[in-house]
């Protein structure tokens, strides 16, 4: 059996350097081509490994050690948990881009006769590898970071009613709720009146514009409101919404505004 030693390199850089790519936008490392250049370069050579009679635990450790090498030299060392986050998404993409090529790879080098699976001499040769990997980088890249984006909208929520009842809850930063009461300019909170669980606070009437028409919202003050352990020092009111609303869980739309001045 030959090996191209040359062309492992060649591929193995190639490979190295899409992982980087990958870790760099999902994390938005501010880092110079070059770098990643030069972290996959350093990857690519740990090949050559694979080539040295070692034990399999040694060889586990050198791997480690290079990818951390690859680390430090694509992102650089801020403090540890920065290069751990690094090191966590270099092997979780390179496991999602690892399991996703053998998966096609097998799918198309078996063929099926009823519970019976035979090899058919076929698997993905480095032309598809050059062209899949790529795109399976990209579409994962793009929707971890869509993710990323939607759920850093949700919160947890512990609101303290006057009666000293307790509501805990999931909160959705609702960018669109600039709802304020025209009395004291009080932020409103939107809540679905399925959570109170029978509590009948003494309510408020507050105007509501929506797109159609104009309607007033049942508002009610709280003792207390915390999101995500931090207590909202500003005074809001609770507004029930009749027409309970799911947003993957959350039963309350918090106000644009809400966190404002309270995040450091």
């Amino acid at each position: 059996m030959k090996i191209y030693v040359d062309l492992v390199l060649a591929l193995n850089f190639f490979l190295d350097f899409l992982l980087l790519i990958g870790v760099s936008l999902i994390l938005k490392r501010n880092t110079k081509i070059i770098r990643l250049i030069l972290g996959a370069t350093l990857g690519s050579i740990s090949i050559l490994s694979l080539f040295i009679p070692v034990s399999s635990l040694l060889l586990f450790i050198i791997k480690i050690i290079i990818s951390i090498i690859m680390s430090l030299a694509s992102f650089g060392f801020k403090n540890i948990r920065y290069t751990l986050n690094n090191l966590v998404y270099l092997y979780l993409l390179s496991i999602i881009l690892g399991g996703f090529l053998y998966c096609i790879n097998d799918e198309f080098s078996y063929k099926r006769e009823g519970l019976i699976f035979f090899h058919n001499g076929f698997s993905i040769n480095i032309i598809l590898v050059l062209i899949i990997s790529p795109i399976i980088i990209f579409v994962y890249v793009k929707k971890s970071r869509k993710l990323k984006e939607e759920y850093s909208k949700y919160y947890e929520v512990a609101i303290t009613l006057l009666n000293g009842k307790k509501i805990s809850l999931t909160g959705f930063l609702d960018t669109g709720n600039t709802l304020y009461d025209p009395y004291q300019k009080r932020p409103i909170l939107v809540i679905n009146k399925s959570v109170l669980n029978g509590y009948n606070p003494r309510c408020i009437l507050v105007p509501c514009y929506t797109v159609n028409k104009e309607s007033m919202m049942r508002c009610f003050r709280i003792k207390k409101i915390v999101v995500n352990g931090k207590k909202i020092d500003k005074e809001v009111l609770i507004g029930i919404s009749d027409n309970n609303f799911n947003l993957e869980g959350a039963q309350l739309l918090l106000h644009k505004n809400i966190l404002k001045g309270e995040e450091k």
